[in-house]
């Protein structure tokens, strides 16, 4: 991962066309490491989610180059590697297990190494449900959350100031409606990034929000069905 790590923070100084053509070489080196941790990575989640065994390293990894379309910033590379492992792949509706390398030079999300279970775009239809589920669930959400492992916390980033409409304010795990996603994340340091055996030490992090997945993609399976 070192090689990883060299190549971002240099891509994250030159963030260029010319740079980058110049560097293919290390991008492709650096492209195949990340690709065949992500195959180890995937091999090993699989033994505790048999959901997604039989996933291709192109089923769970991104492009390197940029939509800039609509972003202010035109820099035209990623400085990060993610792979994205869930059922039937990263252009299905399931929630999954994302892992991310970054620069590891900044706060927040692109910079920082993190693990996301879950997923950042709930479908409102899904939402909806997790929401009932959560109102009509006993207390088995909150159950879920706090068995992960307490390294982990709920990504609260543009969660609802108010309960939504349709909801008891006053329910008791009304704090948990307000989310807009769900998602549970982490982040690690270079050291851990940098150790040996990586793809087992982060599947062995990610497993603990197994049932936390489960639960939301009960949600996903149920809106299929309906869709059907």
């Amino acid at each position: 991962m070192k090689q990883i790590l060299h190549f971002l923070r240099q891509l994250e100084a030159n963030n260029n066309r010319d740079w980058f053509m110049a560097h293919k070489d290390e991008y492709q080196q650096a492209q195949a490491r990340f690709h065949e941790f992500t195959e180890q990575l995937i091999a090993r989640i699989g033994e505790y989610d048999p959901t997604v065994r039989g996933l291709t390293v192109k089923d769970c990894t991104y492009r390197i180059y940029r939509d800039v379309r609509f972003s202010k910033d035109k820099s035209p590379y990623k400085t990060h590697f993610g792979c994205y492992i869930c059922r039937e792949g990263k252009k299905s509706p399931y929630s999954g297990y994302y892992f991310h390398i970054g620069t590891g030079r900044g706060d927040g999300y692109p910079f920082t190494h993190m693990l996301a279970s879950g997923d950042y775009i709930c479908d409102p239809k899904v939402l909806k449900i997790i929401r009932e589920d959560i109102v009509n669930g006993d207390g088995d959400f909150h159950k879920i959350v706090q068995n992960c492992s307490p390294v982990y916390k709920l990504d609260s980033d543009n969660a609802l100031r108010k309960v939504p409409k349709g909801f008891p304010a006053d329910s008791p795990w009304a704090d948990y409606l307000k989310y807009k996603v769900y998602c549970l994340i982490t982040t690690v340091d270079d050291q851990f990034i940098l150790g040996d055996h990586l793809a087992e030490r982060v599947a062995a992090l990610f497993q603990p929000t197994k049932p936390f997945l489960d639960y939301i993609n009960r949600a996903v399976e149920y809106v299929r069905e309906e869709d059907l």
